[in-house]
């Protein structure tokens, strides 16, 4: 069966190209449709479906742009309720891609629509299962995004239904299909998921915490919601975007693609409510940036921590970026639905340092360094990392501060005196820094390398939990 996994790395997204007999269907794309178009036209074929498993709350789907160029029809599983013209399939309908069929299995829990698409092939052998958030490869979708727009659920009741739909949809199907989930690791839909992309379905079963057979449900239930932290803030803007519609994609690159001078750029700063988004290496953004600009490098998980950390995707945003990225950063703001990007920096910051304008500097020292301060400075540091790799192994004394809630620590980091930030490999704390800047705060160093540079030093770690208290 030729079935195409199209995977985004930096959204741990997989969307499906399946192309039989000149037909072709689209499963979960991305916003910036061009890449299937190009593919479907490699076959000869004519893109007839474009498969939605869900209503997306981590990016902003594509099928309105891809329908809209290729003419091919929309479809969601049962109880979906778009405000576009779309086929609400049954649960069990069936649908033709040449010589191939798409069953539509009903599997509601991630989300009340959630549907799984049974692949099978032109012999009638049913040979892949498409997930959606439903399954992945090691877990299963978070069962708490959609209370966030349905008042009358709860993630327990989304959780029962997840569990009847893994076992009486999912589980009884043939060990021997291949799962085609919609993310990987990496991905905030889910806690535990797998670096492997595909899987057979026998193995899941053998492997997959949530598809223990001996489970009941109220052990499923509590093991699901079991540390499952919040869901980004932007997640729900998403879902809505993916349900009413939203501006073109090409419409938003074609308004967005505004070099502005140094001087056109200061004055459009100071004119409105924008965020100044600096998306160069962290190395370079310590060595001089825009004052109280943010730090988001586009080398990194960046659209997720866009996402997470700027959460209005109304914000209008200000770019700072690599000369020839440009259109590299908009399209990926887009695909989470940032869409209001007011132009960006022309020349990048040399432009900006070479005008003479006022710049700004993050103090960055090795672990090295940071090794020979520690003993005087062992009560200021500050571990932005997340939960897991906090309670795994930490300096120290060291304060647990994570990142994607950092705005509730504020009062935590000292008035006065210096203090240090660390995450794991540098990345995170340079983000860190520049919101902790932007806020006024400026007594900080960041340590370049983060942890694992640190734990290459004699600096005492450890695994113990230190609570951290708010003043």
């Amino acid at each position: 069966m030729k079935i195409e996994q199209i995977y985004t790395g930096c959204l741990a997204h997989a969307a499906y190209y399946i192309e039989s007999d000149g037909e072709a269907a689209i499963i979960d794309p991305l916003r910036e449709v061009q890449p299937y178009i190009k593919r479907a036209k490699l076959d000869d074929a004519k893109i007839k479906y474009i498969f939605e498993t869900h209503f997306h709350a981590d990016f902003v789907s594509g099928h309105l742009d891809l329908k809209k160029k290729t003419g091919a029809d929309i479809v969601f599983g049962p109880t979906a309720k778009p405000s576009y013209d779309a086929i609400i399939a049954e649960d069990g309908q069936i649908f033709h891609v040449g010589k191939y069929q798409i069953k539509a299995i009903h599997t509601p829990g991630h989300t009340m629509e959630s549907t799984t698409y049974l692949l099978i092939d032109e012999n009638g052998k049913e040979h892949g299962i498409v997930t959606g958030d439903t399954l992945f490869i090691g877990d299963v979708g978070r069962p708490d995004l959609a209370q966030k727009i349905a008042s009358d659920l709860t993630q327990e009741k989304l959780a029962g239904y997840l569990f009847d739909s893994l076992r009486n949809k999912i589980m009884t199907l043939s060990n021997d299909l291949i799962v085609y989930p919609n993310h990987g690791a990496g991905s905030a839909c889910g806690k535990n998921m797998s670096k492997e992309t595909t899987d057979t379905l026998g193995h899941q079963k053998q492997v997959n915490y949530a598809l223990r057979a001996d489970m009941t449900k109220e052990e499923f239930v509590a093991e699901l919601l079991d540390g499952l932290g919040e869901p980004p803030g932007y997640f729900p803007q998403n879902v809505m975007m993916n349900i009413e519609g939203y501006e073109s994609f090409d419409t938003v690159m074609e308004k967005s693609q505004k070099p502005l001078s140094p001087k056109e750029f200061e004055a459009v700063a100071n004119e409105s409510e924008a965020i100044v988004l600096d998306v160069r290496h962290q190395k370079d953004f310590v060595k001089g940036h825009i004052p109280r600009s943010i730090f988001i490098g586009i080398d990194g998980g960046f659209a997720p921590w866009v996402g997470a950390l700027i959460v209005d995707v109304k914000q209008p945003i200000l770019i700072v970026a690599p000369e020839g990225r440009e259109d590299e950063v908009i399209t990926r703001l887009s695909r989470v639905g940032f869409d209001n990007v007011l132009g960006y920096l022309k020349g990048s910051f040399d432009a900006w340092k070479d005008s003479g304008l006022e710049y700004d500097t993050i103090e960055s020292i090795s672990a090295e360094e940071f090794k020979n301060r520690y003993p005087e400075n062992k009560e200021v540091i500050f571990d932005v990392r997340k939960d897991g790799e906090f309670k795994s192994e930490h300096v120290e004394n060291a304060h647990f501060t994570p990142l994607d809630s950092l705005n509730n620590y504020l009062a935590e980091f000292p008035d006065e005196k210096t203090f240090y930030v660390h995450c794991a490999g540098g990345y995170r704390s340079v983000i860190a820094a520049s919101i902790l800047k932007s806020r006024g705060i400026h007594n900080l160093v960041d340590i370049a390398g983060g942890f694992g540079a640190i734990k290459k030093t004699d600096i005492p770690t450890t695994d113990f939990v230190c609570p951290t208290t708010f003043k």
